[in-house]
């Protein structure tokens, strides 16, 4: 996909997710130096490994919302969720909703099949309604949902 047309990243998740990562850094940093030795020296080699595994895996799933994203390209949609990222072509999108109450932006494809923009959310206020309305003019000025009426 070339000429990027659109982009949007929160910048409110992205904020609480950084700070939560660097907040779990220094407490959890502090708690294991202030640990006695012997408190320290209890810890088994395969305790200390699925410690910093699980850390890792919430310091992971953290950046992975500070790079939530949403691009438009003159062929397709790419969008960067939390687990999984999807790219999709302007045949393939039927619609996308953003109504009153939704927690983020819905894109329905041509399957029917409904996919979170977890990038535009509500917890963004204006800024992600005027994203969403933006991202829609992109959309029908690129042929999506030619195909059928997004469902409800």
């Amino acid at each position: 996909m070339s000429d990027r047309l659109f982009t949007f990243h929160p910048r409110v998740l992205a904020l609480m997710a950084g700070v939560m990562g660097l907040s779990l850094l220094a407490v959890f940093g502090v708690i294991w130096v202030r640990l006695p030795a012997e408190s320290r020296e209890s810890f088994s080699w395969f305790q200390r490994i699925t410690l910093l595994v699980f850390f890792g895996a919430i310091l992971w799933i953290l950046y992975r919302m500070t790079t939530l994203r949403v691009t438009a390209y003159a062929d397709g949609l790419r969008v960067r969720n939390v687990f999984k990222s999807y790219t999709l072509t302007w045949a393939e999108i039927s619609g996308l909703r953003f109504r009153p109450g939704d927690a983020w932006l819905q894109l329905f494809d041509a399957d029917g099949n409904r996919i979170g923009i977890l990038a535009v959310q509500a917890a963004e206020g204006a800024r992600a309604s005027r994203a969403a309305k933006e991202l829609a003019a992109v959309a029908r000025d690129h042929g999506a949902g030619a195909n059928r009426p997004p469902k409800s």
